[in-house]
């Protein structure tokens, strides 16, 4: 059977009242060159986010890796088997909870492998993930806006602004 996530959204009437906005399959699902398939579930665009009786939906946008500039996203990822992501890096902090399957998240020095339950923290980092296994994969992603401290551009090189991924449609 096809995984289909259920996006229950809230909010509020006129009267303040609150209510359900939404209840249903994420309207906007993507899939990428290498495969993986990306849920869209929300994002804000700000910190603090607004919070209104109603707002339109924000994830009818083009894909894009990392938040908006003081921003956050939720998603799921599936990752098919032999899926291997682009190397890449972002300007965020994402928590990645491994829902169902295992996957390889590949450092530049190492790799662990990472199973249902287990969370990861990554940080700035350049990293692929990989799908190793037979069976699929699944992943929720929570990743908020970061800005690397001006020490870690220093250590990396000013370049490596310039190189963050942003697209996973074409990277």
């Amino acid at each position: 059977m096809t995984f289909e996530p259920r996006r229950v959204v809230t909010g509020h009437t006129e009267d303040g009242v609150s209510v359900f906005l939404s209840d249903g399959p994420p309207p906007v699902v993507r899939t990428a060159p290498d495969g993986a398939l990306f849920y869209e579930m929300w994002s804000t665009a700000a910190m603090p986010a607004p919070v209104a009786a109603d707002e339109p939906d924000p994830t009818q946008v083009s894909l894009s890796v990392p938040p908006d500039p003081n921003g956050t996203k939720i998603r799921i990822n599936e990752f098919p088997p032999g899926v291997v992501s682009p190397m890449h890096r972002t300007q965020s902090v994402d928590y990645g909870i491994v829902l169902e399957g295992e996957v390889v998240l590949v450092l530049d020095d190492s790799e662990t492998v990472l199973r249902a339950g287990d969370v990861v923290v990554q940080r700035g980092t350049d990293h692929r993930w990989e799908n190793r296994s037979g069976a699929l994969a699944r992943m929720v992603f929570v990743l908020v806006d970061g800005e690397f401290t001006d020490g870690l551009v220093k250590t990396l090189g000013r370049d490596v602004l310039g190189s963050l991924l942003h697209d996973p449609m074409n990277p």
